[in-house]
């Protein structure tokens, strides 16, 4: 069997390097393409950029190549886009042509191949997944509904962190706690349903599947064998390992949610499951199922998005602001004279008071310029050949806009290396996250843009304010700054290190 793959690699290799020939001489002589690191035949710049195309990497390559740079992939072409008029471009103004979502050999598994709303091509099942998912989660409606399931836990993190006396002494590991939160927050709004404790059976069996996917898709292990195709049989093992866990989470989503969801309903009746208020986001999409617009599979990977994109990114975003504010102890202190003033010490901070709370505001701002959790956005593709500038895109080139380096470059930014909330009271106070300032992108914009803003703002209004609220927050014992290393994924972007923190409560 090795020979057997030896034999079809260097056959493949003969076949890549002829296409290589070949696409180079189109290039000299037909396609106007981007600047960028010369390729070699096969490999392409793989060899030279390595596998980390991480948004501090990319934002180095701009420096040298321009705002519009081609990199060869082995096979696959990757156009970086970084400055805002090119973004505005791609999201904007040529948001249908750039619509489509390129996808990997991991993410064909675990979205089924598009069988989702973020990952699929740009087209009538996006149209229609985005329509049935906006209504039972991204509108005011809902953030009403559930305002006050968030607001209770928070309550019950705020409980716990004062409960335990180690907290104030030798700190705990805050995210924990707050995962679960995250976990509650998106299961009421999903199934409504919630997970007691982080002990729970359930809970630890979800969160550990899905940390598992989470490490699988956001890995640069299996870049080989995505950018050269004829790799791919040495991909085999990853690949089986990625489906057996694809397997087991829908499973588990089948199993424990949708269809005890189905039965509550169907014993109790909807009306009276629901006392006549809002569905849950999930008997909004069962209507779907049963009216023939979507099947059953495409619920399993609508609750596999949620899973990953509304819960881990609104965690990374929380767990960065925490680490921010423990470091610039004077900002940390500024945004609670503000709770205090505004809202009176002692009275807890709820979803409509954080749009009276300018500093707050100003800080979650700074906390997604500087710490943006999907730094290069999710990735754009164009199905046909196209245009940026006077550039040629080839067709099915996979667009990477690095909105972390269009928000952190000093040619547009003052200091923009430092933690600053004023500057959104100061010189960039018109500037918001909904993408009116194509400098400033932390959920894209356009047609592709992340419809979750409209949860993830109120959650980490609310969440950083209670904190903040009731604790004092420092590092451990015998460190000056929590270590704020970065972990970068394919395109995601959290804190290395999940920091023991010292919450000393405040006499509320």
């Amino acid at each position: 069997m090795d020979y057997e793959i030896l034999y079809k690699t260097l056959i493949g290799l003969f076949v890549a390097s002829t296409l290589a020939i070949v696409v180079s001489k189109l290039r000299g002589k037909k396609l106007r393409l981007p600047p960028g690191p010369l390729p070699v035949p096969i490999f392409g710049n793989w060899l030279q950029i390595g596998d980390d195309l991480n948004h501090r990497n990319l934002s180095d390559l701009a420096r040298r190549f321009g705002e519009v740079l081609l990199l060869r992939m082995g096979q696959r072409n990757l156009v970086v886009v970084s400055s805002p008029e090119l973004a505005r471009e791609v999201l904007h103004t040529q948001g249908v042509e750039f619509g489509s979502r390129t996808r990997n050999v991991v993410f064909d598994i675990f979205t089924g191949k598009g069988q989702d709303m973020v990952f699929t091509v740009y087209g009538d099942h996006w149209r229609k997944m985005r329509r049935i998912m906006t209504v039972p989660f991204f509108t005011n409606k809902v953030v009403q509904q559930y305002r006050y399931g968030w607001e209770y836990e928070i309550g019950r993190v705020v409980e716990d962190v004062r409960a335990n006396p180690k907290a104030a002494t030798d700190g705990i590991v805050l995210r924990q706690k707050l995962q679960l939160m995250m976990y509650n927050n998106m299961y009421r709004i999903m199934f409504d349903r919630r997970f007691e404790s982080e002990d729970d059976p359930l809970f630890v069996k979800l969160k550990a599947l899905n940390g598992e996917r989470s490490r699988l898709a956001q890995s640069f292990e299996y870049n080989y064998g995505d950018f050269i195709p004829i790799l791919r049989p040495f991909l085999r093992g990853y690949l089986k390992i990625c489906k057996e866990v694809k397997e087991r989470r829908l499973q588990l989503f089948k199993d424990y949610f949708l269809e005890d969801r189905k039965k509550l309903v169907s014993t109790k009746g909807s009306e009276s499951v629901n006392n006549g208020q809002l569905k849950c986001a999930i008997d909004h999409i069962l209507d779907a199922v049963k009216k023939g617009e979507i099947n059953e599979d495409n619920v399993l990977y609508i609750v596999e998005n949620i899973n990953v994109a509304a819960i881990e990114t609104t965690l990374w975003s929380i767990e960065w602001a925490i680490a921010e504010l423990v470091n610039h102890p004077h900002i940390q202190q500024k945004l609670r004279d503000e709770l205090d003033t505004v809202l009176g010490k002692g009275t807890q901070i709820t979803e409509p008071d954080t749009y009276k709370l300018p500093y707050l505001q100003a800080v979650i701002k700074e906390t997604l310029r500087l710490r943006m959790a999907i730094p290069l956005l999710v990735p754009h593709m164009n199905l046909q050949e196209a245009k940026l500038k006077s550039f040629d895109i080839p067709a099915e080139s996979k667009i990477l806009v690095n909105a972390w380096w269009l928000a952190n470059n000093p040619d547009h930014w003052t200091r923009p290396e430092e933690f600053r909330p004023e500057r959104f009271l100061e010189e960039e106070s018109k500037v918001e996250p909904n993408g009116n300032d194509f400098r400033y992108l932390p959920f894209g914009v356009g047609r592709r843009s992340c419809p979750g803003i409209i949860l993830a703002l109120p959650i980490l209004g609310i969440t950083v304010g209670r904190l903040v609220q009731n604790f004092e927050l420092l590092p451990p014992k015998g460190m000056e700054k929590l270590d704020t290393t970065e972990k970068g994924g394919q395109f995601s972007l959290h804190i290395l290190k999940h920091s023991t923190i010292v919450a000393k409560p405040r006499e509320v």
